[in-house]
């Protein structure tokens, strides 16, 4: 699987460089995903835009990322769809469970503003 990875200090961004995230690729994703939870990563941006098909299996390592991050209160973002992938998320409702942005720039400020809502939730808290 080809892809790089930006990692910053509050967030990481993949970004795909397969035409195809399929039966082949979904779980070496899946595997790559965890292996940046387990060291630590708690946002993950997704940039899928050299994705142009996708199947089941492709939108299952997806949902494995969505759930990984936000057991720990994180944010899993799926940035930059093509057309093609994002009317299969459509028709498969998953857009209803994703977090779907158009561009990465937007998701980066969708994990800062989500980060800051988690530090005044938790601080309410402590009161």
């Amino acid at each position: 699987m080809k892809y790089s990875v930006d990692k910053q200090e509050k967030y990481c961004i993949v970004v795909l460089h397969e035409e195809k995230l399929d039966t082949t690729l979904a779980p070496k994703l899946k595997s790559e995903l965890i292996t940046l939870h387990a060291k630590g990563v708690k946002n993950i941006i997704l940039d899928m835009s050299e994705v142009k098909y996708t199947d089941s299996s492709g939108l299952s390592s997806l949902l494995v990322g969505n759930r990984i991050m936000q057991e720990e209160g994180g944010s899993f973002i799926l940035a930059s769809l093509t057309d093609h992938v994002n009317k299969l998320i459509k028709i498969s409702q998953l857009d209803n469970v994703l977090t779907i942005l158009p561009t990465k720039e937007e998701a980066v400020d969708y994990v800062f503003m989500n980060e800051i809502e988690n530090d005044l939730n938790s601080g309410e808290n402590l009161n």
